[in-house]
């Protein structure tokens, strides 16, 4: 999964991109600054479990690529980051953008002003779909003029939808919340505009004080549904990610905190985008498999390698839980909580699955 950051100057954009990477991160150079690139794993206690269970040579936890975009240059007279131009491909083609909101007040800036903030990012990035559904639309109105008319209906269809979407954007409703059929979202595929992503707002707030949320801030409806949300001290999680596990435990303990304000974000990302683990065991490796809610088992099987998807023959399906309790897959047959399942079962999380294949 990968997630673009995207937040306004002094937000502390970079310190949440430093905190979730532990400063594990990459750059890629250009002229307009490094982009900052940095993988990290999603801790899953149960792959720890397993792992104790099977001895295997190796475990493989699920990951997310985060990736941090330089701000844009002084001249912009947007105060958001580049939204165009050379890092917009960037934008497209992550699978959710987490916008950082500063909810902290800060000597310089003063005090925050999170619902403005927050409205300003959500309008730039539907200002970036509307410009490019805007000339999506007039390439359709030239190419209908030239169409023979065999042709037109499938042009004007798409054409349509186009249309459809650019008014409903006008309206203040993100492409996501838009009542679209499938066949105009599959028109409007290609483009992928980035009101279309799954959005998290991370809410960057400081070492002490009321953390905002979504529910508290005077946003429309259409502008706040399906917004993932978390909190978070971006600062002190860019700090304690420096330390080594026993330290950090050791400070979050004396301030007081449950847990890591790092993995509420990892959850909240997978919960938002709608993904779920199913995981594989066996003696070579142990490991998770990020997958859409509810994919059909055949597409499952097609994450592992695409020859499974054509020699698929059927999935053996145990839940995590009841192949803890029965200690192997062999006793969880003999007690019939092993099942077999077809190409159109819906994966779940925690299904251990071994597909059956024929390649």
């Amino acid at each position: 999964m990968d997630i673009a950051i995207v937040g306004l100057p002094q937000s502390g954009k970079t310190a949440t991109f430093n905190a979730l990477t532990s400063g594990h991160a990459t750059t890629e150079g250009g002229s307009a600054g490094p982009v900052q690139v940095g993988v990290v794993k999603v801790v899953d206690q149960r792959l720890s479990v397993l792992g104790q269970m099977y001895h295997p040579r190796k475990v493989v936890y699920a990951e997310i690529k985060f990736w941090d975009l330089p701000p844009a240059p002084a001249e912009k007279t947007q105060r958001n980051q580049v939204l165009s131009g050379r890092h917009r491909n960037i934008l497209q083609g992550a699978d959710s953008l987490l916008l950082v909101v500063r909810a902290f007040e800060d000597d310089l800036q003063g005090e925050a002003h999170v619902a403005g903030d927050l409205s300003e990012m959500l309008n730039e990035l539907a200002l970036a779909d509307l410009e490019t559904l805007e000339r999506a639309e007039a390439r359709f109105t030239d190419a209908l003029k030239k169409t023979r008319p065999a042709e037109r209906p499938a042009v004007q269809s798409q054409a349509d939808a186009v249309h459809k979407a650019k008014g409903a954007l006008e309206s203040g409703v993100r492409m996501r919340q838009q009542d679209l059929t499938v066949s105009e979202r599959a028109a409007l595929t290609d483009y992928q505009l980035l009101t279309d992503k799954p959005i998290i707002i991370a809410f960057n707030t400081g070492e002490s004080g009321d953390a905002p949320s979504l529910s508290g801030l005077e946003l429309s409806a259409d502008m706040a549904e399906g917004l993932g949300e978390v909190q978070l001290c971006a600062r002190l999680e860019e700090d304690l990610a420096l330390m080594s596990d026993d330290e950090a435990e050791e400070f979050r303990d004396a301030l007081g905190i449950a847990e890591s304000a790092i993995e509420r974000v990892k959850q909240v990302c997978y919960d938002t985008v709608g993904l779920v683990s199913f995981l594989t065991v066996g003696d070579d490796e142990v490991r998770a498999w990020p997958v859409p809610q509810g994919i059909p088992a055949l597409d499952a099987a097609g994450t592992i390698h695409t020859d499974f998807t054509r020699g698929f023959i059927r999935a053996e399906v145990i839940h995590y839980d009841d192949l803890v309790r029965c200690g192997s897959v062999a006793q969880g047959r003999k007690e019939g909580v092993l099942r077999s399942e077809g190409k159109t079962y819906p994966v779940k999380d925690g299904d251990v699955i071994n597909f059956l294949v024929n390649v």
